[in-house]
C-alpha cells in the first residue's frame, strides 16, 4: 500500500475530478435557488450562494466554485473570489439571520483573488468583514472544507460552529508553493513546504482546529447528510446568544481542545 504524503493530499485536494459545491447541492439539498449580486457593484460568479431545502428545513448555502471545464475555470476565476463575491456572501448571511436560516459554507479555493482591481475594491476589508460577521451571526453555521482551503480566501467563509474537512482536503495559511517561495525562495520545494505547514485534515483535527474528518468513499454524501441533520438539530436548540458565545469561545480556546495524537478513523491510504 502506497504511503500517503502530505503533498499527495495537496494534489488530491486540487484534483479537477473532485466534487464541487454544485455536486454537494445536487446530492444533499432540494429546490436550490441561486441568489446573485452584492447589491453594491456586481455579481462574482466564483461564489455560488442561495437558498435550498434540507429535509424540510430552509438553509442558506454559500460556496466557492472553480468550474469543471476550461471555460468554467475562466468564468469562475478558478475559485479565486473578489471582494464582490465576499460581499455577496455577507448579504446572504444577513438574509439568513433575518429569516432564521442555518448557513452552510463549502470551502474550495486556492486563495482570494490577488489582482490590482480586487485590492482597489477592498479585498482585505471584505475578508475581514466576512469573518467578523460570521463570528456574530445569530444562526447556526457549519463549514465544510471540500478541497483547497488557502489563505484569507478560505477564512472568509471559515468561521463556524462546526468545521469539517474531507480527508484529502487541505486548510492552510497559503499554498505550499507560496510558502516555499517566501521561506526558501524556491516554489519547486512545495512538497517539502507542505510537510512543514501541517495542513492536512488529520493534522488539523489533532490540533483541535477542526471538528471532524470525513472519509472520501462511496458513503461520503450519506455521512455528510446524517452529520448535517444531527448537528443542525442540536444547534437549532440553542438561543442566538448562546450560539454566538459558544462560537467565540471555540476560537478563543483552540489550544485547550488539542487532541491526543492518534489516527482519525477516516484516515487511510489513497487508493
Amino acid at each position: 500500500m502506497k504511503e500517503v504524503t502530505t503533498y499527495d493530499r495537496v494534489l488530491k485536494a486540487r484534483d479537477k475530478k473532485r466534487p464541487q459545491v454544485t455536486d454537494y447541492i445536487k446530492e444533499l439539498f432540494e429546490d436550490f435557488i441561486e441568489l446573485k449580486g452584492d447589491r453594491l457593484s456586481k455579481d462574482d460568479e466564483s461564489i455560488l450562494g442561495g437558498i435550498a431545502m434540507f429535509h424540510g428545513t430552509p438553509v442558506t448555502i454559500i460556496g466557492q466554485r472553480k468550474g469543471k471545464t476550461i471555460e468554467e475555470n475562466i468564468r469562475f476565476n478558478f475559485g479565486m473570489v473578489s471582494p464582490e463575491g465576499y460581499r455577496k456572501g455577507m448579504r446572504l448571511m444577513k438574509q439568513a439571520e433575518k429569516f432564521n436560516r442555518p448557513v452552510i459554507t463549502f470551502i474550495d479555493t486556492p486563495g482570494a483573488y490577488p489582482g490590482k482591481e480586487a485590492e482597489e475594491h477592498g479585498q482585505a476589508n471584505a475578508i475581514a468583514e466576512s469573518m467578523a460577521m460570521m463570528s456574530s451571526l445569530k444562526v447556526p453555521i457549519i463549514v465544510i472544507v471540500t478541497g483547497e482551503g488557502n489563505s484569507g480566501g478560505a477564512l472568509a467563509l471559515g468561521v463556524g460552529d462546526k468545521i469539517w474537512m474531507l480527508e484529502n482536503s487541505i486548510y492552510a495559511v497559503l499554498s505550499p508553493e507560496g510558502f516555499a517561495s517566501i521561506l526558501w525562495k524556491d516554489s519547486s520545494l512545495a512538497s517539502k513546504a507542505s510537510e512543514v505547514m501541517k495542513i492536512t485534515a488529520q493534522e488539523l483535527y489533532e490540533f483541535g482546529l477542526i471538528d471532524d474528518v470525513i472519509a472520501e468513499d462511496k458513503n461520503m454524501y450519506k455521512v455528510i447528510d446524517k452529520k448535517l441533520q444531527k448537528e443542525l438539530k442540536r444547534l437549532e436548540k440553542l438561543s442566538p446568544a448562546v450560539l454566538v458565545e459558544n462560537r467565540y469561545q471555540k476560537f478563543r480556546n483552540i489550544d485547550e481542545k488539542k487532541k491526543p495524537i492518534k489516527e482519525h478513523p477516516s484516515t487511510r491510504a489513497i487508493s
